[in-house]
């Protein structure tokens, strides 16, 4: 039983460390974008907006999206990780294989909003709503964002949505699926809520600037606070009555954002 247990430790230490690893990376790699969006910097570096459109920057806004939707979203879905890869193990022996498949579902259902993400960019760039930073000139559309995330903090699906990702215990109950195919499974439609929790404070980053390095931080830090704090649930509906505050009094004072 002792053995049993230290190969329990071990698995999850190894789990923790690979997804924090790859949050790391993540993070990193948004930091020296921020710092250094400079041409020569292209390979490593976040690109901006720019008026002109090809397939290379489509590419690289991509990856931008993608890393930062994983470095957002991966220390937050840590917990839902490990308790499977702990009931995983029970079931069936050494489990990381499977719960990095699990944490692959979840990047991929974040990798398909990135593209949403990247089209829509693309959209207001071309309407000229975008600055360089990537952040909306328009304060009518900040102002609507702002409301429309705020709004959305107190809806049903919201709320529906926010249970599954806080409580592990009941979405491995109801949406057990056995084997590695079953993880990848698991990990897709926990995406999905988690999906359907955060689309609207990713938004957020259209207002704040996605080349904002503490904007992305702090929506982060919410999103962290609001799954895991006991309170959370809370917090989340407060913070809407913020945004609903903060998007009224940009639309009524309809000062130009610089």
């Amino acid at each position: 039983m002792r053995l049993l247990a230290e190969l329990h430790r071990h698995d999850r230490s190894i789990v923790v460390a690979l997804l924090l690893g790859v949050a790391l990376v993540c993070w990193l790699y948004l930091l020296v974008g921020v710092e250094m969006p400079m041409p020569e910097m292209a390979g490593m570096a976040m690109p901006m907006a720019t008026p002109g459109w090809t397939v290379g920057h489509f590419f690289l806004m991509l990856v931008m999206w993608s890393a930062m939707m994983a470095a957002m979203m991966l220390p937050s879905a840590v917990p839902m990780l490990l308790f499977y890869d702990s009931v995983a193990q029970k079931r069936g022996g050494p489990a990381i294989g499977r719960t990095m498949l699990f944490a692959l579902g979840y990047l991929v259902v974040w990798f398909c909003f990135s593209l949403g993400a990247v089209i829509l960019q693309y959209a207001l760039d071309q309407a000229t709503l975008l600055s360089p930073s990537i952040r909306t000139t328009s304060a009518v559309l900040a102002g609507i964002i702002l409301i429309a995330a705020g709004l959305y903090q107190w809806t049903p699906l919201k709320q529906a949505c926010l249970r599954r990702c806080r409580s592990p215990l009941d979405f491995v109950m109801t949406e057990w699926r056995s084997g590695s195919r079953g993880a990848l499974s698991m990990g897709l439609r926990h995406g999905v809520f988690c999906l359907g929790c955060c689309w609207m404070l990713m938004l957020l980053l259209f207002v704040g600037g996605v080349m904002n390095f503490a904007w992305i931080a702090g929506i982060a830090l919410f999103i962290l606070v609001e799954k895991l704090v006991p309170t959370g649930h809370w917090v989340g509906k407060a913070a809407g009555l913020v945004l609903i505050g903060w998007g009224g009094w940009v639309l009524a004072s309809l000062t130009p954002m610089t």
